[in-house]
């Protein structure tokens, strides 16, 4: 394997952790929203295209011929530190942990959404990329951005 075909390998299997992380955390948020707008956003629409956005990635990383990275301990030490952050309250669900938990999905979104553009970028012409129309992927993350975001800036403290 060559320089670019062993960074793209590293780069997209650490894509594939954060997107793990990504699928985990919204389906957290949902369920700690449940019954509300937020919690019906995270749960039926947000977390399928979330893990929609996975798949792709997947089927991407396997149509290259890379190969998958187990999901170690750098996966599950984020995940986890992620629910180590001090929100005001140890027991509980705050204000606080949701606003973090949107910021947290707000930029794994344009990290996702970097990715894409990234790809379409470098990813050889002659590489097997057929089906995956990077600038549609890149678009996609933008909107689940923009609609996370009207539900991240309704969330006072």
């Amino acid at each position: 394997m060559g320089v670019h075909r062993r960074l793209l390998a590293i780069y997209l299997n650490d894509h594939l952790a954060g997107a793990t992380t990504g699928v985990e955390l919204a389906l957290r948020a949902a369920r700690s929203n449940t019954g509300s707008e937020l919690g019906d956003f995270l749960g039926d629409v947000l977390l399928p295209e979330i893990r929609e956005d996975r798949q792709t990635l997947e089927r991407l990383v396997g149509q290259l011929g890379i190969e998958r990275a187990p999901e170690g301990g750098s996966c599950v030490g984020a995940r986890e530190s992620g629910r180590l952050k001090l929100d005001g309250e140890l027991t509980r669900y705050s204000p606080l942990s949701r606003l973090l938990e949107l910021e947290d999905l707000t930029a794994g979104i344009e990290g996702k959404r970097a990715l894409w553009l990234a790809l379409e970028a470098t990813v050889e012409s002659g590489e097997a990329v057929e089906g995956f129309v990077f600038p549609a992927l890149a678009e996609r993350a933008a909107s689940q951005r923009n609609r996370l975001e009207t539900h991240r800036i309704s969330r006072p403290l």
